[in-house]
């Protein structure tokens, strides 16, 4: 069998807790499919793969074949897979950018290698470079600060500004170089300078958030009673997202005051398997360093019918307000 280009984070624990594994499941963020092929591998009848960049429905054509019809692909963004499946035994989320992407220059995801300002998983419509020239200083701070948590948002987004204004912006390497003079030298350990500018930048691009929030709800409303959500985070403020939608559709949203009471529906969507997140394990993390920041969350949806929920429930940021 063909190599995947990348492994698969936390595929391990996640077989693991939703054996004997059989039925249809949805891999809403299909990539270089390596979670597809875990499924498949391990059991499910089907997988209908989901993803919203066409350079990971090429590259399947390769491969598909080898499972017999058993793996289906659609061409689209996992926010609206209900209207793909219905009824389906368990769906798949790894949230953030895939490695395949990160590893061609020429999709501009990454500051470690110089290429065009891009950063558009459907290749269509607004890129990073369009962003980085027409919002103006006070937005692009809040873009920094409340998509990547970056502290010195106003200093690099002026940076940008003086910047742009005496030459356009659109390499990677020269909006890395921008964001790494405001910032101290990093320490052995630390991340790359620009990793939370970038962050940012993509997930502003691609409506990130906004897709994890419809496509959690999605979730519920193609999923079977007994089906599983499974769900991969790599940064904070998705893993909280995903958090408060356990806790909001298990019944037991978290009180605003720890002296209020919780607050109890009657008629939870999801029963919560992993009360805590799921972290890699030294072997993975020793297999697999992009492990180091993931974490796994799994539900279970009961038989009760699907709700509608305001997407401040979830802590979804918002780009007003923030600071």
């Amino acid at each position: 069998m063909t190599k995947a280009p990348h492994v698969p984070v936390l595929l391990r624990p996640l077989l693991a807790a939703v054996a004997p594994l059989s039925g249809i499941w949805i891999d809403g963020t299909f990539g270089a499919g390596g979670y597809t092929r875990g499924l498949l591998d391990a059991g499910a009848d089907k997988v209908i793969g989901i993803d919203r960049d066409p350079l990971a429905h090429r590259m399947a054509s390769e491969w598909i074949g080898q499972y017999e019809g058993r793996l289906v692909l659609h061409e689209g963004n996992f926010a609206q897979m209900d209207e793909v499946a219905q009824n389906v035994d368990g769906v798949v989320l790894d949230l953030g950018v895939s490695s395949m992407q990160l590893d061609l220059a020429e999709r501009g995801f990454s500051f470690q290698k110089d290429g065009p300002l891009d950063m558009r998983m459907e290749q269509s419509g607004t890129s990073a470079a369009d962003l980085v020239k027409s919002l103006d200083e006070t937005t692009l701070a809040d873009v920094l600060y409340t998509y990547g948590e970056e502290r010195a948002s106003r200093r690099i987004a002026k940076a940008i500004v003086r910047a742009r204004n005496e030459e356009p912006i659109v390499t990677t390497a020269r909006l890395s170089s921008i964001v790494e003079a405001c910032l101290p030298r990093p320490k052995p350990g630390q991340s790359h300078p620009a990793t939370r500018s970038f962050q940012a930048l993509r997930i502003a691009v691609n409506d990130e958030y906004g897709a994890l929030w419809r496509g959690l709800m999605a979730a519920e409303r193609a999923l079977k009673p007994g089906g599983w959500l499974c769900v991969v985070t790599f940064h904070s403020v998705e893993d909280r997202m995903v958090k408060r939608f356990f806790q909001s559709r298990s019944g037991r949203m978290g009180a605003v005051s720890r002296h209020a009471p919780l607050q109890e529906t009657e008629a939870p969507q999801f029963t919560t398997v992993t009360r805590k997140a799921i972290g890699a394990d030294d072997e993975e993390l020793a297999a697999n360093p992009r492990s180091r920041s993931a974490l796994l969350r799994i539900g279970r949806r009961t038989d009760a019918a699907s709700g509608p929920i305001e997407a401040n429930t979830l802590n979804m940021p918002q780009l007003k307000g923030n600071r």
